[in-house]
């Protein structure tokens, strides 16, 4: 089977030709001090990236293993924790809590929704033993967002300090690490970067470190250990294991990339993208999965599959005719997504999308004005400006 022609997915994300190039860079030695400075020199690119001047971490491995990484590192038996859900990385995050063997609190609303805010300064104010929140900015299955500018303050006025799943937002849409006050902020490259996937950027502040450093039950010596970066990079610049060279080569260059267009030129990109792809969909005749334009990230539009077809087959039938790769919604819903996230947020990437969602419809019976919504869809993106990287 040949690959897709396009790939228009929630990630990973194709990369673009600077990406690549240093990604195929020639191995070095992690302690040679050429690697040494380009470790240096990413870790604080990617503080910028964040919009944080808390401490970095890159760890060798994909955003699960810094989440799972940071979730271990700040909880403990018996510790009450308040986890928001309203999606499956969400409640996945809840049944790790509950094998570490937390107290698990839950706000859980449906999966097309968002948590309001107001609920969890309300439950907090109810629960003052609670002692972390943890929060999924972009529930990347459902295409929603969750307000973190207002969640990062309601935790820390309680009390509590926050770990947010960043995943697929950052770069895309807005996402302050230190103006919300969140504490622990995870992200990958493979999203709106479209840079490497084997390599997670983790954010921590202070009174996060003096958690971590105050808990038994956080992992040291293991490749989850937080601690063990801290003590090795941040303290004494080597590393507790063999980084991965060519990832964190990749990483340099797609924030490098990031950088010089401008975040906030970024995210324009991104928010431009997510306008000409809706405007597609709603004049197709399809409705997209989140309840409200306020509450859709811009890398994703999610859109409900009709009634009496099934999202993976679908995409699979996209891919095969179209040679178009869409994601599904996995177990959040009935979902496809029209992923315009990093390279393919651009141009005519979401016509390309639309299209192939449109016909692949109109094949397995569904009634749907392909015409109109590639109408609609050209006169948001002849409107507006188009970003390339």
């Amino acid at each position: 089977m040949k690959a897709p022609d396009f790939t228009l997915t929630a990630g990973p994300t194709p990369a673009s030709a600077r990406t690549l190039n240093a990604l195929g860079s020639q191995l070095v030695y992690h302690l040679d001090p050429t690697f040494i400075e380009t470790f240096r020199r990413t870790t604080e690119k990617a503080q910028a990236f964040f919009r944080t001047t808390n401490d970095m971490l890159l760890l060798q491995g994909e955003g699960i293993l810094g989440l799972e990484g940071a979730a271990r590192s700040l909880t403990r038996p018996g510790m009450h924790v308040l986890n928001l859900v309203q999606g499956i990385y969400g409640k996945g995050m809840g049944q790790w809590l509950e094998s570490y063997g937390c107290v698990l609190h839950e706000i859980e609303v449906a999966y097309d929704s968002a948590v309001d805010p107001d609920d969890v300064d309300a439950y907090l104010t109810a629960h003052p033993e609670i002692e972390l929140v943890t929060i999924v900015h972009s529930e990347t299955p459902s295409g929603t967002l969750s307000d973190c500018s207002r969640l990062g303050p309601i935790a820390r006025r309680h009390g509590a300090l926050t770990l947010v799943d960043a995943l697929s937002s950052i770069g895309g849409s807005p996402f302050e690490a230190d103006a919300w006050e969140l504490d622990v902020c995870i992200s990958g490259g493979q999203k709106c970067l479209g840079g490497p996937v084997g390599i997670t950027m983790a954010s921590v502040s202070p009174a996060a470190w003096e958690r971590i450093l105050s808990n038994e039950n956080a992992p040291r010596y293991s490749y989850l250990s937080l601690i063990d970066w801290k003590v090795a990079w941040l303290e004494n610049g080597t590393f507790p294991f063999t980084p991965s060279v060519t990832d964190v080569m990749g990483l340099e260059a797609a924030l490098d990339a990031m950088l010089e267009e401008g975040i906030e030129n970024s995210i324009a990109r991104h928010a431009h993208a997510a306008a000409v792809t809706r405007a597609g969909v709603r004049a197709m005749g399809l409705e997209l999965w989140p309840v409200s334009d306020e509450i859709s990230g811009n890398p994703i539009t999610a859109v409900r599959v009709p009634d009496g077809i099934v999202h993976t087959e679908l995409s699979a039938h996209i891919r095969e005719r179209y040679g178009v790769m869409l994601s599904t919604g996995s177990s959040a819903g009935n979902i496809i997504h029209i992923a315009h996230m990093g390279p393919t947020a651009t141009g005519l990437y979401p016509i390309v999308g639309l299209t192939a969602l449109g016909s692949g419809l109109r094949d397995l019976g569904v009634d749907v004005d392909l015409g109109a919504g590639v109408e609609a869809a050209m006169a948001v993106l002849s409107a507006g400006p188009v970003g390339a990287r």
